[in-house]
């Protein structure tokens, strides 16, 4: 059984820590912009990358230090994304170096990470000056993880933090999770970055299965703009000091486990998407009944990704010709004449098409329907098992207020 713990974020783990400091990489002399999270012991580790062409540099230092599958902390910077800058990978190893410093650890030990403007040098001084008082800054309860989500943050207006308990071979386990991304979002992996810990015993390969197919689930489908990151990853540590028996092969133990990690990276998921720049609603849609999973993915991300539809959204207008348009220029196949569309929220529900064409409904009804926060687009084709659920938000003419002077 899982059950939501109320406090804690990446503490609530045991033997886990997290704290955030303000370094001068922010703007606002207020605003925590540089992170930490530490296990007291060594970890099992696994991460997944963007897929992006354009890689930003901490996602190559982390990928050479995760290489033997164990880490034992994260540090993670807002402001600056270290991207595409000629000195960028000896910034991201200075980084490793100054938080292994402070807290006595190999430099190959870290993780790095980093978030904020491409393009721009990152001033690795500031980093190293506040490493002590970083590490001074660690906390083993809700107030570090409440430090660490809030110190990744950039143009995000709410922090994403959840915690969980669950039972794995008789002990009582726990896994945490903090996460940041509000624009720039449209993971293919990523755009966002996610650290999740947890006390669980696992090997680093059924952590990185674990991983890699909860993030098809979760990450990989959400969308806010379409647009994929440079810097975008999500890292994973277990120590292990919940005592259960190690989960190092496939079967129902790791499949307990996966489960608790895609609750997880699910509510991170859609808190991104709830959180998308600009947004006023949430924007789930559901396609069942396709010819399979694949096919279900593609064309509820694809109504997801759609602007107008977006758009429609954001005006509470059941425009529902905008998500057969957009099932349509999706790249898979499926029957249109057997395809069905309902909206719904906490106001109601209200059927626009069935069998590929539109039917009679309340405009009235259906206004009050999309005017909720929360708009479900249920989408049904009747031609097999296959099923899946993307996240977006609605486009608001505050999407591109936000990104017209986003440096400034």
């Amino acid at each position: 059984m899982i059950t939501t713990i109320q406090t804690g974020g990446v503490c609530a783990p045991l033997g886990f820590s997290a704290g955030g400091v303000h370094c001068g990489l922010a703007k606002q002399p207020d605003k925590k912009d540089l992170a930490l999270i530490v296990s007291e012991v060594p970890c099992a580790a696994a991460a997944i990358y963007t897929r992006n062409k354009v890689k930003a540099s901490p996602l190559a230092v982390t990928k050479a230090h995760l290489a033997d599958g164990t880490a034992r902390a994260v540090i993670c910077n807002s402001g600056n994304a270290n991207a595409c800058s000629a000195d960028g990978e000896a910034v991201a190893r200075g980084m490793c170096r100054a938080a292994a410093q402070a807290l006595g650890i190999s430099p190959r030990d870290v993780a790095v990470g980093s978030t904020g403007v491409i393009g721009q040098p990152l001033p690795l001084e500031k980093v190293a000056a506040a490493a002590p008082a970083l590490k001074a800054a660690l906390e083993d309860g809700w107030g570090g993880s409440d430090a660490a989500a809030r110190a990744i943050m950039t143009t995000d207006l709410s922090k994403k933090e959840l915690a969980i308990s669950f039972v794995l071979g008789g002990k009582t386990c726990r896994l945490g999770g903090i996460a940041k991304g509000s624009g720039m979002i449209h993971p293919n992996m990523g755009t966002m970055l996610a650290f999740l810990t947890t006390d669980a015993a696992v090997s680093a390969p059924m952590l990185q299965k674990a991983l890699r197919d909860v993030t098809e689930d979760t990450f990989n489908m959400v969308s806010v703009d379409g647009d994929t990151s440079t810097n975008d990853m999500c890292v994973v540590l277990a120590n292990g000091l919940a005592g259960n028996p190690i989960v190092d092969a496939e079967g129902p133990a790791l499949e307990d486990f996966t489960g608790a990690l895609r609750a997880v990276c699910t509510h991170l998921a859609r808190e991104m998407a709830r959180d998308g720049e600009g947004a006023t609603k949430l924007l789930t849609c559901t396609v069942e009944g396709a010819p399979d999973t694949r096919t279900a993915r593609v064309l509820s991300k694809s109504v997801i990704c759609s602007n107008l539809f977006k758009a429609a959204m954001f005006g509470a207008d059941a425009n529902w010709g905008r998500v057969l348009c957009a099932l349509g220029y999706a790249d898979a196949d499926f029957d249109i004449s057997r395809t069905g569309v309902c909206f719904a929220s906490a106001a109601g529900s209200v059927e626009v098409c069935k069998d590929g064409a539109g039917v009679p409904f309340s405009e009235e009804q259906a206004k009050r329907v999309l005017g909720e926060k929360e708009i479900d687009i249920r989408v049904s084709l009747c031609q097999g098992g296959g099923s899946a659920t993307a996240w977006g938000c609605d486009l608001t003419y505050d999407y591109v207020k936000i990104n017209g002077d986003y440096r400034s």
